[in-house]
């Protein structure tokens, strides 16, 4: 079995008379991204402080690889500390430093590099997140996504090993709230680092976190993927999923995933009582990474909501168009056969094609593509049986060039 690398046996923390970690058991694994999420106020930002050694447990333990924290020389702990690294809330960049100053600043304190390798390091690693051409402006000229960037490269410019990341989307657009999620997954997959996040955007945060822990009344009440977090049957986490249901996906303004499943089981049901048949289309971004790459994380998710736009607008009131991870938007069609479908799909790709040229060129420079799957519902499918009938059928219905 896959050991932690950080682990939470049975912890406590009060402060004063009031008990806020009330016997926490959790497990961190290496290489993924582990988020915390509960309610406001429950102590996420606390158990993460706990995380890094900011704060201390009353009782309890915690292990870093199998060792206690508690047991280490204070020459290990030294060690240790620098292996993590932290990305506070609202990005905490000095506003009377340059991007470039910042971002220097964990390398600058520990007073251990010449001034020509700390510029070498600093300038790498800003191209390496793509934003070489702001280092000399202020925190104040920058837009809302760019500090969380320039935040993103602070946090990473020592290489570390684990990452914390303290609800880094606070006071975004839904858009660059988006490319965030989507800019942390990035380079979590590039840099390898393990990321540990406290967050309250869902269902946002099930696209890219590995697994899901779940914070309530100082206890962590469910842990695991966000697979089986969504399917658990815990009254308290069924409620607090419940609570999104009247809400759509803040960045494309349809149906968020959980909804879609919903109506699925729902259109599934009545299809076994009335046998009357539904299909699916599922329209896919082929290449947002690439759109990352060329023109930004708001350019590429800015794409993915203007194609959610036209997707809503030209479908049926009877459909439902829903969110279906980072790049992917499912088109739940009812009453319809996979005949009919292909008829709709054939009008939609017309609609977006007429649209493309004002809709969908929100940037320029980047290239993108389109694809379309078409799947209808058998009995006995399930979502995923469905959704991988779709994927084999897929076939590029839309391609836009301006690179």
């Amino acid at each position: 079995m896959k050991q932690p690398l950080i682990q939470f046996i049975n912890v406590y923390k009060n402060f004063g008379d009031t008990p806020v970690l009330k016997g926490i058991n959790l497990s961190i694994y290496e290489g993924e991204t582990t988020t915390i999420i509960g309610k406001s106020g429950v102590g996420k930002s606390v158990l993460l402080k706990h995380v890094i050694g900011l704060l201390k447990q009353d009782s309890g333990k915690i292990l870093f690889q199998g060792n206690l924290l508690s047991q280490m020389k204070q020459k290990e702990k030294a060690a240790l500390i620098k292996r993590f690294s932290y990305m506070f809330q609202g990005t905490a960049l000095f506003d009377s430093m340059t991007v470039f100053q910042n971002i220097a600043l964990p390398i600058e304190e520990k007073g251990r590099m010449s001034k020509g390798d700390i510029r070498e390091k600093v300038r790498n690693k800003m191209k390496q997140l793509d934003i070489e051409d702001i280092e000399d402006k202020y925190p104040s000229q920058l837009s809302g996504g760019m500090k969380k960037r320039a935040a993103l490269a602070r946090a990473l410019v020592t290489d570390p090993d684990i990452v914390l990341f303290d609800e880094p989307t606070t006071g975004l657009d839904p858009i660059r709230k988006s490319a965030v999620h989507s800019m942390i997954a990035d380079y979590q997959k590039k840099f390898g680092f393990t990321a540990v996040m406290v967050s309250h955007e869902i269902p946002d945060i099930f696209f890219i976190s590995q697994r899901i822990a779940m914070l309530d009344d100082g206890r962590i009440l469910f842990e695991g993927s966000p697979e089986e977090f969504q399917n658990v049957d815990e009254p308290v986490i069924r409620q607090f999923v419940r609570g999104l249901e009247s809400r759509h996906d803040d960045l494309t303004g349809i149906a968020h995933q959980a909804q879609g499943k919903q109506r699925f089981k729902e259109a599934m049901a009545h299809f076994n009582r009335s046998v009357i048949p539904f299909s699916i289309i599922l329209l896919t971004v082929g290449n947002l990474n690439e759109i990352d790459t060329k023109s930004g994380h708001e350019a590429s998710h800015t794409v993915l909501k203007n194609l959610a736009d036209q997707a809503q607008r030209h479908v049926r009131i009877t459909d439902t168009c829903s969110r279906y991870g980072m790049n992917r938007i499912l088109i739940l069609l009812t009453g319809t056969n996979f005949d009919q479908a292909s008829q709709v799909c054939e009008k939609l790709i017309k609609k977006i094609k007429i649209d493309a040229a004002f809709k969908l060129k929100p940037y320029p420079e980047f290239c993108f593509s389109v694809s379309a799957g078409i799947s209808e519902v058998r009995e006995g499918d399930d979502l995923k049986d469905v959704i991988a009938n779709a994927e084999s059928t897929q076939s590029i219905i839309y391609q836009f060039n301006v690179c």
